[in-house]
């Protein structure tokens, strides 16, 4: 089982704020996600300017697309992302137009979606998926529980790389022990911490210890 890697996601409204965050932690961290606010409001920039920093690093554009498959993705790449994600509701043709053109394609997974559809994913070539607890869902009270851990331990049983995000913190780690999580997302946990680095750092030492 191999040790996850950590992520940070970049939700910043202006790429300022996301330079200032990235540059504290970024060589620290394993993937950067140009988060979908910040890819909303400063698009190519702000992954032209990442790409610049970290010539090195997978930079992952949280587009959630879910049309234009093909048009987005080769703007992306353009930029020098690497990666990037496409919503659950996308369809199919949407998806595969995509992953043609990137590195590696994510789906999002938020809302409806079942397990038939994930294999439907995986025929088509297509090996990541994100499980996401919602910002707004945890604002409502939500948490991760047993049937979280239940469905993300599906889809790794389906042959699936699975990244998880969405409220994490250093605590909730554990949750995931002895399953072969591929990515831990985070974003506040890290950006919004009194010490960014202490906290990246907490992050990447406790995926360590439970996984190394």
């Amino acid at each position: 089982m191999a040790v996850p890697n950590l992520q940070i996601a970049l939700d910043h409204n202006t790429l300022e704020d996301a330079i200032s965050d990235i540059f504290k932690v970024g060589e620290i961290v394993d993937i950067v996600e140009v988060g979908t606010i910040l890819c909303l409001q400063e698009g190519q920039k702000a992954i032209k300017a990442i790409r610049a920093m970290f010539p090195s690093k997978i930079i992952i554009a949280d587009t959630k697309c879910a049309d234009a498959g093909t048009t987005v993705a080769k703007n992306v790449v353009e930029c020098g992302a690497d990666w990037m994600t496409v919503i659950c509701s996308a369809t199919l043709p949407t998806m595969e137009a995509a992953r043609k053109e990137v590195k590696e394609l994510q789906v999002e997974l938020y809302g409806d979606w079942t397990m038939e559809q994930a294999k439907s994913w995986k025929e088509i070539g297509i090996n990541q998926v994100i499980y996401h607890q919602s910002r707004d869902a945890l604002l409502s009270g939500g948490s991760w529980g047993e049937k979280d851990l239940k469905m993300v331990q599906q889809l790794i049983d389906l042959g699936f790389q699975v990244s998880v995000t969405g409220g994490l913190s250093v605590e909730t780690l554990s949750l995931f022990k002895g399953m072969d999580v591929h990515t831990f997302i985070t974003g506040r946990g890290i950006t919004a911490a009194e010490d960014p680095v202490k906290a990246a750092t907490e992050f990447k030492e406790t995926i360590r210890a439970i996984w190394g």
